[in-house]
């Protein structure tokens, strides 16, 4: 299970170790973003610090309706006590956990400041 926490601006955060491919390492505070349909997105400096591999580019449509063109690195994230390869969008803004990331588990967020997030492994579906 990943666990974190509601801010007092009611951003449910919670905290990953990301890799680069020659073990660098970076603890990162990431706000889980629903709207987001990705994996992770980092900035481009913590992107460098880390030396994460290109491997393409993507586009997006933005909240605003506007068209974003964007550099898809690789890194390895510690998710669930796990290290799961995943691309990693570039973004000028802080960490983001998208809904890729998430998939195959549940989400809950006591929506309030100082309230509890928790992310837990769905069961696996029965044939």
């Amino acid at each position: 299970m990943i666990t974190g926490i509601v801010t007092i601006d009611r951003e449910a955060i919670i905290r990953l170790t990301v890799r680069g491919p020659a073990g660098q390492e970076r603890r990162v505070e990431a706000v889980i973003d629903t709207g987001f349909d990705g994996w992770l997105s980092l900035p481009p400096a913590l992107i460098a610090r880390l030396g994460l591999p290109w491997r393409r580019r993507g586009r997006a449509v933005l909240a605003d309706g506007s068209a974003s063109v964007f550099d898809i690195y690789e890194a390895t994230v510690v998710w669930d006590r796990r290290k799961r390869r995943i691309p990693v969008d570039q973004a000028d803004t802080t960490p983001l956990v998208g809904m890729a990331l998430l998939e195959e588990y549940e989400l809950n967020a006591q929506v309030r400041a100082g309230g509890k997030v928790t992310i837990k492994r769905l069961p696996r579906r029965r044939a």
